[in-house]
């Protein structure tokens, strides 16, 4: 039974508190800290915690509790984490782990020198859907990933805090950009190192200092390349949507906004629909278990599974720190127009990787390049001459083997 110090009362702390006294069902909050005393109070009267505070550390510090989860603001990850160490209490901490990588690699050591365990809440890497297609590409149905694609947009975040480019870090990247990089990475390898990113960032509505929506491509050292697209104007809900393209196959993934759950309502004695919802009336798309298809319950299941049997977890903050390397490269590319590197002080896997060969093979002189069947009902293959490196076009019955052109056609 893990016992949480819960530092945070907002939006995102509430998620967790569904999650935390849900799947497990023996998890237990036992503290809240809360910046706002309402809304500590709140908290802890609505999930029936024993006790709260607007004290950091006196949650942190408080003896029943065996683990703090970080859902507070970007600009008090930190500080909190350092608090933690201090108290030497397990620690969970949200997205993004920091503003920028200089935050979260400072993090990142404060943990690992106090031999302390420490996840970091990547919570769409848990979504039911996202797990199966992870388990399809690491049993090679796909073959070689060589490109991704991951997509969140939505009309806006839900605090004031994320509107300021300084307590945030950023905008939408920060926001956003972190789940769609992390998701590109484990499904391309996270041994395999990112090198550099080519990235387009501009406000286009907001009256904000802050990139309201941005497109990024991350390429990787094996030649794969990882496209992020992110938005804080998307109007019509919240859109999570993945794609995995291999050399043998491809995986596409809705995980929210339009997932085979529709309803009609005039909208009387309707509220709330989904997270991010933009309106309770006409055709609207709920989700039949927020928490669980965001991802929650299985992180958390997870994540404390491995706290009781001393293993970690699938992800801590080494992956939170390499995610925030990658977005420093995306806002500096946004702003030269360049492709600019992945600075990484500490990279704890392949130091390269080698596109591997996915020619096949059609017979020993040729290489084949397509096969395909034409509506007229013939095959036509498309080859490659290993010795001289000439396409040809060769068209068959289906079933027949005929011989091929010789190199003197």
């Amino acid at each position: 039974m893990a016992k949480i110090a819960l530092l945070g009362s907002g939006f995102i702390a509430r998620f967790y508190a569904d999650s935390l006294h849900g799947l497990r069902s023996r998890d237990r909050i036992v503290t809240v800290y809360g910046r706002r005393k309402e809304s500590a109070e709140q908290l802890a009267r609505d999930y029936q915690v024993p006790g709260w505070t607007t004290s950091l550390e006196e949650a942190i510090n408080d003896p029943e509790a065996d683990a703090a989860v970080i859902a507070l603001p970007n600009y008090l990850h930190e500080e909190a984490v350092m608090a933690c160490v201090k108290a030497k209490k397990a620690i969970l901490c949200t997205k993004p782990l920091g503003r920028n990588a200089a935050e979260a690699l400072r993090m990142l050591r404060a943990v690992e020198n106090a031999g302390l365990f420490h996840g970091y809440l990547e919570d769409l890497l848990y979504t039911p859907k996202t797990l199966k297609a992870l388990e399809t590409v690491r049993k090679g149905a796909l073959g070689e990933v060589l490109w991704t694609r991951s997509r969140e947009a939505h009309p806006g975040p839900h605090s004031d805090w994320f509107w300021d480019s300084e307590a945030a870090g950023g905008g939408a990247i920060v926001d956003l950009g972190c789940h769609c990089i992390e998701i590109g990475r484990a499904y391309i390898g996270k041994d395999i190192k990112p090198v550099e990113v080519m990235c387009w960032a501009d406000t286009l509505v907001k009256p904000i200092e802050a990139e309201d929506n941005a497109v990024g491509l991350v390429r990787y050292a094996n030649g794969a390349v990882s496209q992020f697209e992110v938005s804080w104007t998307f109007r019509g809900g919240l859109d999570l949507r993945d794609e995995v393209m291999g050399s043998e196959g491809t995986i596409w993934v809705n995980n929210f906004l339009r997932t085979g759950f529709e309803i009609f309502t005039s909208g009387q004695g309707s509220g709330y629909v989904a997270e991010k919802a933009e309106s309770s009336q006409g055709w609207v798309f709920p989700v039949g278990d927020e928490v669980h298809e965001l991802g929650y319950n299985t992180m958390f299941a997870e994540m404390f599974n491995c706290m009781e049997s001393g293993a970690a977890p699938a992800e801590t903050f080494y992956d939170g720190y390499i995610v925030n390397a990658v977005m420093d490269a995306a806002y500096r590319s946004a702003g030269t127009g360049q492709w600019e590197p992945v600075q990484l002080e500490v990279w704890r896997g392949k130091e390269s990787a080698e596109k591997r060969g996915l020619a096949k093979e059609y017979d020993d002189r040729h290489y084949l390049i397509k096969e395909e069947m034409t509506h007229y009902g013939t095959v036509k293959l498309i080859l490659k001459e290993k010795q001289t490196g000439r396409i040809i076009e060769v068209e068959k019955q289906p079933g027949d083997n005929p011989d091929l052109p010789g190199e003197d056609i």
